[in-house]
């Protein structure tokens, strides 16, 4: 910082002074080769007076230096930052896509909006396999928000949110709904191409996934046009994008969309040998023992070869489904867990890719995903903040995020 005293108009640095105070003093003297030594004290009371403003001046850069540090110190280390939940209550709609599929939409709602939202994960298989799936195990999930609530005062960035192979709209409302809360409005849709029918029989459906996140973009300005739900809340000149496994995949294709201002990829790699990467800032997120999409060979070579910005976070004792609400059903096993309690064995054994994508990173050597869930809430909302212009800075992102949490966490930026 520089210090309020200059000389003919420049700053001076602070050895300077002395140097001003040779000349003020010569200046004093005039020609008369005795002013100094008829008038020493005179002489040096402007010495001690310009030193003493040199010390002061120094003293003052110097603090105003190390509080500046210390505040950004601050920042980069404040990892828990947005873990918890939000200033906003949140609000959930479901709509639909003007091509068909349906799309969840959690937005920032008034204050006393809060209530209890509930989903069934049976409710998203096949029906044939519906009327199967009995039993008492647990196979709900629970988050805090209020069904059609009124949206809170403002205008919010848009996230858009991809789920992956198997999945559905509402797969990792543990994080969907918690972006709302930070103050984002956040688009799912669901992916028909990638619907569990088509893993046990049934012919895929005929869809483009990447086309279906950028119309639930359409459908939120739709939303937020006059006489809409959301009308003058939607902030669609800020619009990031967020997916899961395939889901990554399809943010780097729709991310090349000039609307879109950065993604964040999570279990995810690269794009496809004919692709590029968006050219815009980048989050990748890995699980350590993702044993479908490993970090080694597919998310970290995705980072070292996304333009920079980018951010690499690799999560110790995570798998592929630490990204999603899934681990959480069949008492912590998965949904694998509520499949085997309503004795669908045989369906397992006969489709053993859906056994290890269904209970990777549910069981051990996994950790509990809440531990997780807790990484993840706080990078995304901090990551995604930051890329919308909510926060001037990353929050969070300091050395301390390595082992401060009781996962550890390896990160690389560039």
């Amino acid at each position: 910082m520089r210090s309020s005293s200059t000389l003919h108009g420049r700053p001076l640095r602070p050895l300077a002074w002395l140097a001003a105070a040779t000349l003020i003093v010569s200046a004093c003297g005039g020609d008369d080769g005795d002013a100094a030594t008829t008038a020493p004290d005179t002489v040096a009371e402007v010495v001690d007076e310009v030193v003493d403003e040199v010390i002061e001046a120094t003293t003052t850069t110097v603090a105003e230096t190390t509080t500046t540090v210390e505040e950004s110190i601050a920042v980069a280390d404040n990892i828990d930052a947005y873990i918890e939940p939000g200033p906003f209550d949140v609000g959930v709609l479901t709509t639909q896509l003007p091509s068909g599929p349906a799309v969840e939409v959690w937005y920032p709602a008034v204050d006393g909006s809060a209530g209890t939202e509930t989903y069934d994960v049976r409710e998203f298989t096949p029906e044939f396999i519906q009327d199967l799936l009995s039993g008492d195990v647990d196979a709900v999930f629970s988050y805090s928000a209020g069904r059609d609530a009124i949206a809170a005062d403002g205008e919010f960035p848009v996230v858009l949110f991809s789920h992956g192979f198997s999945g559905f709209r509402l797969q990792s409302t543990f994080l969907t709904s918690h972006l709302a809360s930070w103050g984002m409005i956040v688009a799912a849709p669901d992916h028909p191409a990638r619907e569990l029918a088509s893993q046990l029989g049934a012919e895929p459906a005929d869809s483009d996934p990447a086309a279906e996140l950028l119309e639930s973009l359409e459908v939120v300005e739709q939303l937020g046009a006059e006489g809409g739900p959301l009308a003058g809340r939607v902030d669609s000149a800020a619009v990031a994008t967020l997916g899961h496994s395939a889901g990554g995949g399809t943010v780097l294709v729709a991310s090349t969309d000039e609307r879109i201002g950065g993604y964040v990829s999570m279990a995810s790699g690269g794009p496809a040998d004919t692709a590029e990467f968006p050219q815009i800032p980048s989050f990748f997120l890995a699980g350590e023992i993702d044993a479908i999409v490993t970090p080694a060979d597919r998310t970290l070579p995705a980072f070292e070869a996304a333009p920079a910005p980018s951010w690499y976070w690799e999560i110790e004792a995570t798998g592929h489904n630490g990204f999603d609400d899934f681990c959480t059903f069949g008492g912590g096993t998965g949904i694998i867990g509520v499949a085997e309690a309503a004795g669908l064995g045989a369906v397992l054994e006969s489709q053993p890719q859906l056994r290890t994508l269904g209970e990777d990173g549910c069981i051990e050597p996994a950790a509990a995903v809440e531990e997780s869930f807790d990484i993840i809430r706080h990078g995304v909302t901090a990551w995604l903040r930051w890329n919308l212009g909510l926060d001037a800075e990353l929050v969070g992102f300091g050395p301390a995020v390595s082992d401060g949490y009781s996962l550890g966490v390896v990160a690389l930026e560039k």
